[in-house]
């Protein structure tokens, strides 16, 4: 009996022993992995020389690139409109409802003008995806309008989203992003980025070059292209984006985009010109592919 139990113990400590060895196999499989898929992208040498104020370039795990001046509050205009549209598809609202501009929706803060006129009618699903892909303010503030509870309510839904993703030092006041207090950091930023592409309206939509609507029985077709104009370069393989400008805010751009195979997201804030956004995205582009 003594002989048996002396067998049992000795088999119990060498299946403990094989139980632990297998255990260091798997970590060290584990961190060979991580190794080998760290990004690229990781150690560049040298600057990119951007032009805008704020700049952050993160990999798909949120490792930082390249980071320049990401914790300062800036406007953010028309950028806002990403977080109009994830509260507009977590609220449910039929996307297929018809939407009819009205004068409530006119731009009163920055006096834009826009091709939809107040009887233009389209469907939820057509005002977000002209907000998005075009920057259409009227669009965009119809969406927040016929929010079930009106503006106020929609302007609280989008600064509890943002708080909900952790944008700590971020606050919004309008759907359209006409007003200097909707305000983010470039590092908030990336978070609204990330939340943001697991919406596929908002990538297909951000991503469409143009597109065709019929907001009037009695006349033809109104056409939109879209404000990003890298979208048309080959060269880049862009997930999601969108651009925003008011004064107070200069250029802005964010976007997500696949380089030399590896997804990117891209914000730059309060660039000075109207092209500065897209020549610092191909500086930064030809930065990251020549030093890595």
């Amino acid at each position: 009996m003594n002989q048996v139990k002396r067998t049992q113990r000795q088999s119990n400590h060498h299946l403990y022993r094989l139980a632990c060895t297998l255990a260091l196999c798997f970590v060290a499989i584990l961190n060979v992995s991580a190794a080998t898929t760290k990004s690229h992208f990781s150690e560049l040498s040298g600057e990119p020389k951007l032009r805008s104020a704020s700049a952050l370039i993160t990999d798909s795990s949120g490792e930082i690139i390249y980071s320049k001046d990401v914790d300062t509050v800036r406007p953010i205009a028309s950028l806002t409109k990403l977080m109009t549209a994830m509260v507009i598809l977590d609220s449910g609202l039929s996307l297929d409802e018809e939407i009819t501009i009205t004068k409530e929706d006119r731009d009163l803060v920055r006096l834009t003008g826009s091709r939809l006129e107040y009887g233009a009618t389209l469907s939820r699903r057509e005002m977000l995806q002209l907000a998005l892909m075009s920057s259409e303010n009227r669009a965009a503030t119809a969406l927040g309008r016929t929010y079930p509870g009106g503006m106020n309510k929609f302007v609280v839904a989008m600064n509890t989203k943002a708080k909900s993703l952790g944008m700590s030092d971020s606050q919004f006041s309008d759907p359209a992003g006409l007003h200097t207090k909707n305000e983010a950091t470039a590092s908030d930023l990336s978070k609204m980025v990330t939340a943001a592409l697991s919406y596929p309206l908002i990538t297909q939509a951000t991503t469409t070059t143009r597109q065709e609507v019929h907001p009037y029985s009695k006349r033809g077709p109104l056409r939109y292209g879209n404000t990003n104009r890298l979208l048309k370069n080959k060269s880049w393989d862009i997930a999601l984006s969108k651009t925003g400008y008011i004064n107070e805010a200069g250029r802005c751009l964010i976007m997500s985009a696949s380089i030399d195979g590896e997804e990117v997201s891209i914000i730059l804030l309060n660039s000075f010109g109207k092209l500065t956004p897209f020549g610092d995205s191909n500086r930064l582009r030809k930065w990251m592919l020549t030093n890595s």
